[in-house]
């Protein structure tokens, strides 16, 4: 209760302090909110997810009023990052949903939590620094007045060296976020130790946040460093598939191994930002939708697993596919939809960013054969780790020291299933 009582204060404190920054002469007109094409995706994916994961979160009972605001105070950093049209609001919003992880990872997380928590902080406070100096650099450059509105500063013209520091800032920022090798070591840990619900939201949202920045500052504000550096994203995002789906197999830890999933594919949407065509660029962002909804519910029948045999390293599983068959069905769709199943969400944004790739005007056709060569080896990769924890969770024979009635699946559970897989 005291850390409650804390919280509300900080929080009504912070904002005293934001209405008076806001307030001020030279800021009135700074902090702009607005939607978009490009931010309506990720809003009602942060809205839908958060939905879910809210009522995911049933099983906490340990200060459920505490776990809840934090997840409310998340979801309002995250909307108010997607819908800033300045960037002193979009830095507020970026810092704003740190805290409440935290203290989701570091009060209802594993054995260890305080570890993952701390790591968490470390990677994305720190890279925090980048994005506020990236942020002060535009804002003070402007020919009459500093200003911060998003407008104002994609059309103000910089020098092709400034454009460079500025982007390589914004690109550690949201490298990390993304996250994009090699500063990803951070997310497995983190969705290892937390709860499944908050796993949901990170793996959702707060991964795409990371991308969504590339796009809105890196690609709008920045598009002469963005044509020099988009070669080396296409690498990197070829290099992180190809890593982190043969990292995957490797991992005892179920969560750990959707985690590198997730690594894996947003490797995809890195490409498809790195592409320079119009078409990679939609199938970025109707990746990020795509995985947004497949990572949220990999992650809750995780979670709803977990509860029913208490084990989360897959080498102790096996045979459940007899005592909870919905879980084993749901759990089966949702792996096919990750490894892009013709049909799932997944194969079409995957193949719309293949497309943007060949269709692209800038680059050489060597090029383009090479990183579509390796992006394919990437999605051979897939199944294997896909398959392999559907073989070791569900199959064979292991006998569960639990009740029948333990493995029932609840009606909300099975309104939850039917909600997710219905975008797959």
């Amino acid at each position: 209760m005291m850390l409650e009582h804390v919280l509300v204060v900080s929080a009504y404190l912070f904002s005293i302090g934001i209405y008076g920054l806001i307030t001020s002469r030279n800021m009135v007109r700074a902090l702009i909110l607005g939607i978009d094409g490009l931010s309506i995706g990720p809003i009602l994916l942060t809205g839908f997810i958060t939905t879910l994961a809210t009522l995911a979160a049933w099983p906490v009972t340990r200060d459920s009023r505490l776990f809840h605001f934090l997840m409310l105070a998340m979801y309002s950093g995250q909307i108010g990052l997607f819908s800033s049209r300045d960037l002193l609001l979009f830095f507020i919003m970026w810092e704003l949903e740190l805290i409440p992880v935290y203290l989701l990872i570091s009060v209802w997380g594993g054995k260890k939590r305080l570890y993952s928590a701390t790591k968490f902080i470390l990677y994305t406070a720190g890279s925090s620094v980048f994005l506020l100096l990236g942020v002060l650099g535009i804002g003070l450059y402007a020919s009459n007045e500093p200003t911060l509105n998003f407008e104002t500063s994609a059309n103000q013209s910089y020098p092709v060296a400034l454009e460079i520091i500025f982007y390589i800032g914004f690109l550690i920022a949201f490298a990390v976020k993304s996250p994009i090798i090699p500063f990803h070591t951070w997310l497995p840990d983190t969705h290892g130790e937390a709860h499944y619900s908050t796993c949901m939201l990170l793996a959702g949202i707060l991964l795409k946040m990371g991308a969504y920045g590339l796009v809105r500052i890196n690609m709008e504000f920045l598009p002469r460093a963005h044509s020099i550096f988009a070669p080396w994203l296409m690498i990197v995002g070829t290099i992180q598939i190809i890593y982190a789906a043969s990292a995957s197999p490797g991992q005892r830890n179920l969560k750990k191994r959707i985690a590198y999933s997730s690594v894996s594919h947003m490797g995809f949407i890195i490409i498809g930002i790195g592409s320079l065509s119009d078409m990679g660029l939609n199938g970025a962002f109707l990746q990020i939708i795509s995985h947004g909804f497949i990572g949220a519910a990999l992650f809750f029948l995780a979670g709803t697993s977990y509860d029913r045999i208490r084990l989360v390293y897959l080498d102790e599983m096996g045979g459940m596919a007899v005592p909870v068959p919905k879980i084993f069905t749901t759990f089966s769709i949702l792996s096919m939809a990750s490894l892009a199943l013709p049909g799932m969400s997944g194969f079409v944004a995957e193949l719309i960013v293949f497309f943007g790739i060949i269709t692209s005007q800038n680059f050489f056709l060597i090029q383009k054969i090479l990183i579509t060569l390796l992006m394919a080896i990437g999605t051979i990769l897939t199944p294997i780790y896909s398959l392999s924890m559907l073989r070791q969770m569900f199959y064979g024979y292991k006998f569960f020291n639990a009740p029948n009635s333990y493995f029932l699946i609840l009606d909300r559970e099975s309104y939850l299933f039917l909600s997710l897989s219905f975008y797959l």
